[in-house]
């Protein structure tokens, strides 16, 4: 036999997370909706990730523009991180030259 996989709505995840928080126990909810607890622990953590907010962008749905931004701001980190290392490392030899 195949099961056939059921697709939730945006609310109902929201519903069942804020359900299993205010009972403490994703077992009893998920027994009362039908569901497997291991989904309500998955929807727990998207939640918490931030996934159903309303400003989340998926990393699928990200323009090229984005994507590069992101791109660029890790090399700008790399390239500020590896120039503070340099420069203690001057302090230090320029220490011991005295």
């Amino acid at each position: 036999m195949i099961e056939q996989l059921r697709k939730y709505s945006k609310e109902y995840k929201i519903k069942a997370v804020e359900l299993s928080r205010q009972r403490g126990s994703m077992k009893e909810i998920a027994d009362e909706l039908g569901i497997s607890s291991k989904n309500i622990s998955r929807w727990n953590k998207e939640y918490e990730a931030g996934k159903y907010s309303e400003n989340y962008i998926h990393s699928n749905s990200k323009s090229k523009e984005q994507l590069e931004n992101i791109a660029l701001r890790k090399a700008l980190r790399d390239a500020e991180l590896e120039r503070d290392i340099l420069k203690k490392a001057l302090g230090i030899f320029s220490k011991s030259d005295r």
